[in-house]
Protein backbone atom coordinates (compact mmCIF):
# COMPACT_ATOMS: atom_id res chain seq x y z
CA UNK A 1 0.00 0.00 0.00
CA UNK A 2 1.52 3.32 -1.01
CA UNK A 3 1.10 6.44 0.97
CA UNK A 4 0.22 9.71 -0.70
CA UNK A 5 2.74 12.43 -0.11
CA UNK A 6 1.33 15.63 1.23
CA UNK A 7 3.03 18.80 0.15
CA UNK A 8 2.33 21.72 2.41
CA UNK A 9 2.71 25.18 1.03
CA UNK A 10 4.00 27.80 3.44
CA UNK A 11 1.22 29.92 4.82
CA UNK A 12 1.31 33.66 5.07
CA UNK A 13 -0.31 35.27 8.05
CA UNK A 14 -1.03 38.97 8.02
CA UNK A 15 -2.87 41.16 10.46
CA UNK A 16 -6.45 42.22 9.87
CA UNK A 17 -5.51 45.91 9.44
CA UNK A 18 -2.94 45.03 6.76
CA UNK A 19 -5.42 42.75 4.99
CA UNK A 20 -8.01 45.54 5.07
CA UNK A 21 -5.52 48.02 3.60
CA UNK A 22 -4.50 45.57 0.85
CA UNK A 23 -8.16 44.95 0.02
CA UNK A 24 -8.96 48.66 -0.17
CA UNK A 25 -5.87 49.58 -2.19
CA UNK A 26 -6.12 46.72 -4.67
CA UNK A 27 -9.90 46.24 -4.61
CA UNK A 28 -9.16 42.55 -4.26
CA UNK A 29 -10.19 40.55 -1.15
CA UNK A 30 -8.08 37.46 -1.98
CA UNK A 31 -4.66 37.81 -0.38
CA UNK A 32 -2.93 35.65 -3.01
CA UNK A 33 -3.97 38.21 -5.64
CA UNK A 34 -3.91 41.41 -3.57
CA UNK A 35 -0.35 40.98 -2.31
CA UNK A 36 1.28 40.64 -5.76
CA UNK A 37 -0.81 43.59 -7.01
CA UNK A 38 0.39 45.74 -4.10
CA UNK A 39 4.00 44.62 -4.62
CA UNK A 40 3.83 45.56 -8.30
CA UNK A 41 2.46 48.99 -7.40
CA UNK A 42 5.22 49.50 -4.84
CA UNK A 43 7.91 48.44 -7.33
CA UNK A 44 6.48 50.80 -9.96
CA UNK A 45 6.44 53.65 -7.46
CA UNK A 46 10.04 53.03 -6.40
CA UNK A 47 11.08 52.73 -10.05
CA UNK A 48 9.40 56.07 -10.81
CA UNK A 49 11.18 57.73 -7.85
CA UNK A 50 14.49 56.24 -8.98
CA UNK A 51 14.01 57.51 -12.54
CA UNK A 52 13.14 60.99 -11.26
CA UNK A 53 16.29 61.09 -9.12
CA UNK A 54 18.38 59.88 -12.07
CA UNK A 55 16.85 62.48 -14.38
CA UNK A 56 17.50 65.23 -11.82
CA UNK A 57 21.19 64.30 -11.67
CA UNK A 58 21.38 64.05 -15.47
CA UNK A 59 19.96 67.57 -15.76
CA UNK A 60 22.30 68.92 -13.08
CA UNK A 61 25.42 67.59 -14.80
CA UNK A 62 24.20 67.56 -18.41
CA UNK A 63 25.10 63.90 -18.99
CA UNK A 64 24.14 60.37 -18.06
CA UNK A 65 25.92 58.41 -15.32
CA UNK A 66 28.20 56.53 -17.70
CA UNK A 67 29.54 59.83 -19.12
CA UNK A 68 29.74 61.33 -15.62
CA UNK A 69 31.74 58.36 -14.33
CA UNK A 70 34.13 58.59 -17.27
CA UNK A 71 34.57 62.34 -16.72
CA UNK A 72 35.07 61.64 -12.99
CA UNK A 73 37.72 59.01 -13.70
CA UNK A 74 39.47 61.47 -16.04
CA UNK A 75 39.27 64.28 -13.44
CA UNK A 76 37.09 66.44 -15.71
CA UNK A 77 34.39 67.05 -13.08
CA UNK A 78 34.86 70.43 -11.35
CA UNK A 79 35.18 70.21 -7.56
CA UNK A 80 35.37 66.44 -7.85
CA UNK A 81 36.20 65.97 -4.18
CA UNK A 82 33.67 68.41 -2.74
CA UNK A 83 31.07 66.94 -0.41
CA UNK A 84 28.20 67.73 -2.80
CA UNK A 85 29.81 66.23 -5.90
CA UNK A 86 30.98 63.10 -4.08
CA UNK A 87 27.51 62.67 -2.58
CA UNK A 88 25.94 63.06 -6.03
CA UNK A 89 28.33 60.45 -7.43
CA UNK A 90 27.44 57.92 -4.71
CA UNK A 91 23.70 58.62 -4.98
CA UNK A 92 23.77 58.45 -8.77
CA UNK A 93 25.69 55.18 -8.76
CA UNK A 94 23.20 53.73 -6.24
CA UNK A 95 20.28 55.00 -8.33
CA UNK A 96 21.57 53.22 -11.43
CA UNK A 97 22.01 49.99 -9.46
CA UNK A 98 18.62 50.35 -7.76
CA UNK A 99 16.88 50.96 -11.07
CA UNK A 100 18.29 47.75 -12.54
CA UNK A 101 17.34 45.76 -9.44
CA UNK A 102 13.81 47.18 -9.35
CA UNK A 103 13.31 46.38 -13.05
CA UNK A 104 14.44 42.78 -12.48
CA UNK A 105 12.09 42.42 -9.51
CA UNK A 106 9.15 43.88 -11.45
CA UNK A 107 9.80 41.60 -14.43
CA UNK A 108 9.95 38.57 -12.14
CA UNK A 109 6.54 39.24 -10.60
CA UNK A 110 3.74 36.91 -11.69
Amino acid sequence: MSQAKHIHEPQTVISKPIHRILTVLTKEPRLEIALPLAMKDLLRLRLKETREQKESLQQRYGMDFRAFKQAWDESRIPNKYSYEVERDYREWEATVTDEATLREMLESMP
